[in-house]
């Protein structure tokens, strides 16, 4: 049997509920093209995004630790892949639209810097006055201008939804833009976005709390007072003594397991209150439905403080940190004082965004492997340039 675009599309429309976006109905690109035969419009988004330069990149991107600390601590490229699986399972239990979650989760992090939030922080000083910098933006601007592999337009041209879904990303440390031109500002993500928004959430506290750990910049008895982490090791029957790689590994996966239950329940919950004809409906309202339980929000919450404190203020982060800050710093600088250093490439797209934007551009592609060797070569003398 082959299962073509129509039959996809047809099964959307009869199996999601009233309120998820359906592929059939999407508002489109904004350079009209023909849809494949076998493909619905948010699985080729999500296909263009999966081949496209800057996401091989995020393979090489700070999550918390930098890439050449260890092969086992997680970079952004595997953070993505971790947001994208969590998202599908949400977005399957709640009735949304597995392709289209799926998409933005894989697109959500394609304009984080090398460095990660490090980078992110200096870039928006070195562009104070020539629009700053946010990796939110970034991701936008990668897909719809940036990334070049067509002949007859920019970016990927991906659909309205899944660029919206970018815009209005937003969590505890991300704050969306939905004043961007061509969405509206009064609206809020779909279903589709707030499961994105949720499952990033979701996928950095666990594998944050699981990175520490293995890299021992966290030890389990300083979480003996965090309720949540006593719950996890409840459900598993663990006392507290003799803490291998296989307890954490349990204990991360029974959190996983505890967060994304509760995400289900909490959501349909509020879902179950309003009568919502549509999409639009939904993005209309007076708040995000998908949401956590008032308890579980409030362990949480527990949790990233102490993540914070403990782990992202850890004096091994914050050299890390500097350090970085320091040689995305030094290479905007240098370029700007001197521009012939840049590729070729880049002073050609000076000339239409201006050279601020250009390099700025430019740094923000780089990978972290890249950003120090471009640094050793530019401040090195003993490096070939």
């Amino acid at each position: 049997m082959i299962v073509t675009r129509d039959r996809q599309e047809a099964i959307e429309a009869q199996t999601l509920a009233p309120y998820a976006l359906k592929s059939g109905e999407s508002k489109g690109r904004v350079h009209p093209e023909d849809e494949q035969d076998y493909r619905t419009a948010f699985q080729r988004d999500r296909d263009r995004v999966l081949h496209t330069t800057a996401f091989r990149r995020l393979e090489y991107k700070t999550q918390v630790f930098i890439n050449f600390e260890g092969d086992y601590y997680r970079t952004r490229l595997t953070h993505t892949l971790e947001v994208a699986q969590i998202g599908r399972s949400l977005a399957r239990a709640l009735g949304a639209n597995e392709d289209l979650v799926e998409a933005i989760c894989l697109s959500h992090d394609l304009g984080h810097p090398p460095f990660g939030h490090s980078g992110e922080s200096v870039l928006n000083k070195l562009m104070d006055g020539h629009g700053g910098f946010d990796h939110n933006k970034q991701s936008l601007r990668i897909v719809s201008k940036l990334e070049s592999r067509y002949p007859n337009w920019p970016g990927l041209n991906l659909t309205y939804e899944v660029r919206e879904g970018i815009v209005k990303h937003e969590t505890e440390y991300d704050l969306s833009d939905s004043t961007a031109a061509g969405f509206d500002p009064e609206t809020r993500g779909s279903l589709e976005a707030q499961i994105a928004n949720v499952a990033d959430e979701l996928a950095y506290n666990a594998h944050d709390l699981d990175d520490g750990l293995r890299a021992s910049l966290i030890a389990p008895e300083q979480l003996a007072d965090i309720a949540l982490w006593q719950m996890l090791c409840d459900s598993i029957g663990w006392n507290g003594h003799g803490f291998t790689e296989q307890i954490r590994h349990r204990l991360i996966r029974r959190m996983l397991g505890i967060e994304i239950d509760d995400v289900i329940q909490a959501t349909g919950a509020v879902l179950a209150r309003y009568d919502l004809p549509g999409a639009e409906a939904l993005q209309r309202l007076p708040r995000n439905v998908v949401t956590h339980s008032e308890s579980l929000a409030e362990l949480n919450q527990q949790l990233k403080t102490f993540l914070y404190t403990k782990l992202y203020r850890h004096h091994r982060v914050v050299r890390m940190a500097v350090k970085a800050e320091r040689v995305v710093g030094q290479l905007f600088d240098t370029y700007l004082k001197e521009p012939e250093q840049l590729p070729p490439t880049v002073i050609t797209a000076a000339n239409g965004r201006g050279l601020h934007r250009a390099i700025c551009d430019y740094i923000a592609g780089m990978t972290d492997r890249f950003a120090l060797e471009e640094w050793q070569r530019l401040y090195d003398p003993f490096t070939l340039p």
